[in-house]
């Protein structure tokens, strides 16, 4: 394994929230310059010299031992998550040259999935998120993904920089904020990614909201949970998330939304059901929800965010081949 500079920043994010008190040591006369606790301190807790701690964060080319990780981790009080991150960046992110992946398309079992559950809204995020396909009822609960510009088809960059997400989910701050630990953490694993990092960049650059969460170095890995809206159409939602990745490709991943049954978000939930196939998602749609798109859909996002969006490949359900068609 060797050493990043990254790594070395996400040591030194995760020291800074941590406070004397949380740790059993004594409170000094005189306060602290700094926030959190000073790199002696984490290298005592750690059991190691404070200049190997301190060579750690500055991101020198040492190669600490798995014991020694398993301290470190100790004395910063890591969870899981931030555990795994932290090996990730150790592991991946040394001297690594940034370029373009190669494209994902959606796994057969995975499209077969999504058209065995057209009742409950489901969607295919690939690396960093990116939306490869979904069916009808997830465009209508979230946004039209496959009208958009190649490079905007990103469930991150939709719910951070699209004003309509805001007003979408009841608190957006919270779903932001773990859609970005969610990507910190699709970074740490595939620090080359070119794409991942441009998305970086324009997140950075729009959104204030975004620099602060970024610059926590937070890291999220839920496959599960609840989230609350505000729709347009049927009002109030309450719903469960779950996310289903095949052992063998953690880059893909089905999200199924559903709602518990017999509540009143089910009802809304299939309330929008009918809406859509009533209304055969007309252009006057909410949220972007128009195109006339069918049943379940999936595309390829191409390696580089300048890719021309006609020459997406797209799916419907009617069985037909696919289909190569402007989506803008």
């Amino acid at each position: 394994m060797g050493q990043s500079a990254e790594f070395g920043r996400f040591l030194k994010a995760m020291r800074s929230r941590l406070t004397p008190e949380q740790v059993g040591i004594a409170a000094t006369a005189g306060g602290r310059r700094v926030p959190g606790l000073r790199r002696e301190e984490i290298a005592l807790l750690a059991d190691v010299s404070t200049d190997y701690y301190t060579r750690l964060e500055q991101g020198r080319n040492i190669h600490p031992s798995r014991a020694v990780l398993d301290s470190v981790a100790r004395a910063l009080r890591l969870d899981a998550a931030e555990r795994a991150h932290m090996m990730d960046l150790l592991e991946h992110c040394a001297n690594s040259q940034r370029s373009p992946l190669a494209a994902q398309g959606v796994r057969p079992a995975l499209r077969q999935l999504l058209d065995a559950v057209g009742t409950v809204p489901a969607l295919i995020l690939g690396r960093r998120t990116d939306v490869l396909g979904g069916n009808r009822l997830a465009f209508l609960l979230l946004a039209d993904f496959p009208s958009m510009p190649v490079h905007e088809r990103n469930l991150t960059r939709w719910i951070i920089l699209d004003p309509r997400a805001r007003e979408l989910f009841s608190d957006w701050a919270a779903v932001a904020a773990e859609a970005t630990g969610a990507l910190r953490v699709d970074i740490g694993r595939h620090p080359s990614d070119l794409q991942a990092n441009q998305l970086v960049g324009e997140l950075a650059v729009q959104s204030e909201h975004f620099r602060q969460w970024w610059a926590g170095h937070r890291v999220v890995t839920e496959h599960a949970g609840t989230i609350r809206m505000r729709h347009p159409i049927v009002g109030d939602l309450e719903l469960n998330f779950e996310d289903l990745a095949p052992r063998d490709d953690p880059d893909q991943t089905l999200r199924l939304f559903s709602a518990k049954p017999g509540s009143p978000s089910a009802d809304s939930l299939s309330m929008l059901g009918s809406y859509g196939a009533e209304e055969r998602l007309g252009a006057e749609a909410p949220l972007g929800a128009a195109k006339a798109l069918g049943g379940a859909k999936s595309f390829s996002v191409p390696p580089s965010s300048t890719t021309d969006p006609a020459q997406v490949t797209t799916r419907g359900d009617e069985g037909h081949s696919p289909a190569r068609r402007g989506l803008s």
